[in-house]
């Protein structure tokens, strides 16, 4: 085989492995397609592209913690009841007047607590996560229940509720707020930067790196859209409260994952558990404190939704966990342990989040919504079991 025949060989296996990992972002961009077609484009205007991240923020936020945790090979089915918890428990607290900052860290520190309960039976005890989550959910759905008396906790005032539904102030006269955009801005200029400086570190060390021309073009689309998301935000109300939330703790949580020691240990431990331990790794203290996380994370997403709803609900959390495990299961986390990315189940929850909001936008009832969601879930994981198996990849 020439050269030339084995360059073009090596680009197409690296368009192949980028069209690969990039998949749910082209699934994200064709849901959004057809249901603009279907609603003559209603989810793509400005106000249902704020209220997409409003309405689903929880999801998001819970999928930050639950990658982590199926990466680890565990799983955690409480999430929901101790939303519910948490939920109610923040909702007692504002309402005695201690104000909104010290409900949020109290309640986070309360899901930590929780996390750590959770932890230490799974991580010290070794009983499975699937039982001791199972008995978290059963657990905390009837502490709720005698927390709330079955009955809602309403909220004092609307102050709670700015940060699930709120807007940071518009700076400048005029229609278009542009705190989104000088923050998208400086987002994609920090990306870029992270990016080249990263492409260079690899080039240094001899690692595969895309072609030039593919890197610019992956540069350009995501500062695009980035940017055309700031936009929305810009011509409807301004940025979120909850999206500055979000956005703060997807990039710590990321950067975690692939640039500190504990990211290295929680894909170590996922991948291979009794490699890691051989090699030195406290196996059962990173799995304890991965479930810390999951519980500190649960805290926060019970703030928002209970921000978002307005008042603490005992039957609030229904179905959250599944949510948050279909959004890491639908850009092909690995159930096994030790394979993907915070930044990927981003993605997923929000193409969960736009078949959601398009199929309500249509007025399909939600016995429909549940069937759609159960065949686009089925048919993502077998696609990504189909595409790893085809590249020899288990």
């Amino acid at each position: 085989m020439s050269d030339i025949q084995k360059q073009k060989t090596g680009v197409g296996e690296l368009i192949k492995a980028n069209i690969r990992s990039y998949s749910m972002f082209l699934m994200l961009a064709l849901i959004m397609i057809v249901f603009a077609v279907l609603t003559r484009g209603t989810n793509l205007n400005s106000r249902n592209f704020t209220n997409i991240f409003i309405q689903y923020s929880y999801v998001l936020i819970l999928a930050t913690g639950m990658v982590q945790v199926i990466i680890i090979g565990g799983i955690d089915l409480s999430v929901g009841s101790v939303c519910a918890f948490v939920g109610a428990i923040s909702a007692m607290l504002y309402n005695t007047g201690i104000g909104m900052v010290p409900t949020v860290i109290i309640s986070i520190i309360v899901g930590v607590a929780i996390g750590a309960f959770q932890g230490f039976w799974i991580a010290g005890l070794q009983i499975p996560a699937f039982i001791v989550t199972l008995a978290g959910m059963l657990l905390f759905r009837g502490l709720t229940y005698i927390v709330t008396n079955i009955s809602p906790i309403s909220l004092k005032n609307e102050g709670y509720k700015q940060m699930a539904s709120g807007f940071f102030p518009n700076l400048y006269a005029g229609d278009v707020d542009m705190m989104p955009l000088v923050i998208g801005l400086v987002i994609v200029v920090v990306f870029i930067v992270a990016e080249i400086i990263s492409r260079g570190d690899k080039k240094r060390n001899n690692f595969e790196v895309v072609p030039t021309p593919l890197f610019v073009v992956k540069l350009v689309l995501i500062s695009v859209l980035v940017m055309a998301l700031c936009q929305r935000f810009a011509t409807y109300r301004g940025l979120p409260i909850v999206v500055a939330a979000l956005g703060v703790t997807i990039f710590a949580f990321n950067y975690m994952m692939k640039n500190t020691v504990l990211g290295r240990y929680i894909y170590a431990v996922g991948g291979n558990a009794r490699s890691a331990k051989l090699s030195g790794i406290n196996s059962e203290m990173v799995s304890f404190i991965v479930y810390c996380i999951m519980g500190g994370l649960t805290g926060l997403a019970a703030v928002v939704s209970t921000g978002y709803m307005n008042s603490a609900l005992p039957q609030a959390g229904n179905m959250f966990e599944m949510d948050a495990i279909a959004a890491c299961y639908i850009v092909g986390v690995s159930a096994s342990g030790g394979i993907g990315t915070v930044v990927g189940v981003i993605v997923g929850g929000l193409v969960m989040a736009a078949i959601n909001n398009g199929m309500s936008l249509m007025n399909l009832g939600a016995h429909w919504q549940y069937v759609v969601k159960a065949v686009i879930l089925l048919l993502a994981v077998f696609y990504d079991v189909y595409t790893r198996r085809k590249a020899g990849l288990g």
